[in-house]
């Protein structure tokens, strides 16, 4: 049989949801709440928020979850889609790449499209950490540690954020608190400016003592943070050292959902692209040092796409650690406090469940892209446990040369 030459077609990235991000643990708002009732909520959104897209044209819904076990198992894209009334003819799968699970389910579901064998798919992630704590019902294999593989402090995400601090000196502890404050103060802005409640689902919780809640906001930041704040905390991961939970991304529940079409699917169902997905790639390092992982995929993704860091014009950078993101700053010559770095705050200010924060910042990115008509790519990236990162390059719809390629 004669070979396909169909061409590889556009990912856009129509919508996104989240719902309210909640602390881990007993006090946390999700704490008797299932993980698969939050992403069930998201996908439910997805289809409320887009009413001319037939859930049955559905093509795959992609879940992911580091922890997969429990309420977070049972191949859980397959059993949320059907809980969220997706029709039984809409398939799903679970997905994990610890942090970058989202992110994965996105990438490798617009792979599907951009090939044609999707034309929409629901992607995203989703982590009850407090019901599912990172590292539950893990058994490392002994000969990473006994063959010397990884040094044992690559299994504990803390003490690999400490590494990067021996690897840089110059990202000091106060360079971390500062981007840490400031983290806290650009989120607190952003929700004062309306900016962060429009891609937030609220959901119903659940409290034996408490009865039924209503989450509507996220629980974990802390506005009013000041660099003196966080100079006092204790440095669980090493005595004397230099990552608080002050100048780190906290353990959180929460889950997120995008949608994603083919340029053919948007025309049809009359759906509009917020943003179109230009190149991703994903990159191993070091696993002690894990948190440097976002400077290799980026350069890969640029390259890629034929772009250099100078074309970027927003980014949305993970902040599992303060000082993972100052090292990707200074290795692309990036200031501290540069007005395109995560201008809504980050993961510090308002939390990382490990699988479902990829969509987060794609969330993010979409909605500056409206604003900044003058930005033309974007780039969403995560470090990643065991010595990964993960980068997604972005094109703005809004961009006046993104038209004219359009109609060309």
């Amino acid at each position: 049989m004669p070979r396909s030459t169909r061409p590889v077609r556009d990912v856009l990235f129509v919508d996104g949801v989240r719902t309210p991000f909640g602390k881990a643990g007993p006090k946390g708002m999700y704490h008797e709440t299932r993980a698969d009732d939050l992403v069930i909520n998201c996908i439910r959104e997805l289809l409320r928020r887009n009413p001319s897209l037939p859930p049955e044209r559905v093509d795959d819904v992609a879940i992911a979850a580091t922890t997969q076990l429990g309420d977070q198992g049972l191949t859980i894209g397959r059993t949320a889609a059907l809980l969220a009334g997706l029709p039984k003819s809409v398939p799903g799968y679970a997905i994990d790449r610890m942090c970058a699970g989202a992110m994965t389910a996105v990438t490798t579901t617009a792979g599907g499209i951009a090939f044609g064998a999707y034309d929409v798919v629901i992607a995203g992630g989703v982590e009850h950490m407090g019901r599912h704590p990172m590292g539950e019902g893990v058994d490392p294999n002994p000969r990473i540690l006994a063959e010397k593989l990884v040094d044992p402090s690559a299994l504990v995400m803390g003490s690999t954020a400490e590494n990067l601090h021996d690897r840089f000196p110059h990202l000091t502890k106060e360079r971390a608190d500062v981007f840490a404050a400031a983290s806290q103060a650009k989120y607190a802005k952003a929700v004062a400016d309306g900016k962060v409640q429009p891609d937030l689902v609220p959901v119903a919780t659940r409290s034996v003592e408490q009865g039924w809640g209503l989450a509507t906001a996220d629980e974990p930041p802390r506005p009013g943070t000041s660099v003196d704040d966080l100079a006092v905390l204790k440095t669980p991961f090493r005595p004397h050292g230099r990552v608080t939970a002050g100048n780190a991304a906290g353990l959180n529940d929460g889950a997120t959902a995008a949608l994603l079409v083919s340029d053919e699917a948007a025309a049809e169902f009359g759906l509009t692209g917020k943003m179109r997905l230009v190149s991703y790639s994903f990159a191993g390092v070091e696993p002690e040092v894990m948190g440097v992982g976002p400077v290799p995929a980026t350069e890969k993704a640029l390259a890629k796409a034929g772009l250099t860091i100078d074309d970027i014009g927003l980014f949305e950078i993970n902040e599992a650690f303060a000082v993972q993101v100052l090292a990707f700053l200074d290795h692309f010559g990036i200031a501290d406090d540069d007005p395109r770095v995560n201008p809504y705050g980050g993961a510090i200010a308002v939390g990382h469940p490990l699988a479902s924060s990829g969509v987060r910042l794609m969330n993010q990115l979409a909605r500056e892209f409206g604003e900044h008509p003058e930005v033309r790519y974007g780039v969403t990236t995560m470090c990643i446990g065991i010595g990964m990162g993960g980068t997604v390059v972005w094109e703005n719809p809004h961009h006046a040369d993104y038209s004219e390629e359009a109609a060309a």
